[in-house]
């Protein structure tokens, strides 16, 4: 299993960042394969026209870099949106961040000043996963 995030720069241009998504993926899946099941959250629009087409992009490089591999990105069914991620982590489908980390923590027991990437872009990751494991039954945290 593996879960993970790569920041890029907004001082650079799309073609630039879409590079650095598809090399980080292409990176990770050849270092971490095989995988039964590749996972992202749901996503359907975001602040505004510009934070919609860069996650668009960024969805499109990973893309492209899974098919290398022969993978694709299964679209859950149902969807993980963001607030079913954090309803089944948390049990708070409104948590912010820091809350959905503490419980990322908590769940694979890592230390409570464990620290994940700022933004909180990692443990986000983890999550994704983990609500899928929790809403599949595949994970007791009892």
């Amino acid at each position: 299993m593996y879960a993970g995030s790569v920041a890029t720069s907004t001082d650079d241009n799309d073609a630039v960042r879409a590079s650095i998504v598809e090399s980080f993926v292409a990176h990770n899946v050849y270092r971490f394969r095989p995988f039964d099941r590749i996972l992202r959250e749901d996503f359907t629009s975001g602040r505004n026209k510009r934070a919609t087409q860069t996650i668009f992009s960024a969805w499109a490089a990973a893309d492209k870099a899974l098919h290398t591999y022969g993978y694709a990105a299964e679209d859950g069914k149902p969807a993980l949106s963001p607030t079913s991620v954090k309803k089944l982590v948390t049990g708070n489908g409104k948590a912010e961040k820091d809350v959905v980390a503490a419980h990322v923590r908590r769940l694979l027991r890592l230390a409570a000043e464990y620290p994940f990437a700022k933004g909180y872009d990692d443990s986000d990751a983890a999550a994704v996963i983990l609500a899928y494991l929790l809403r599949e039954g595949l994970i007791d945290v009892g």
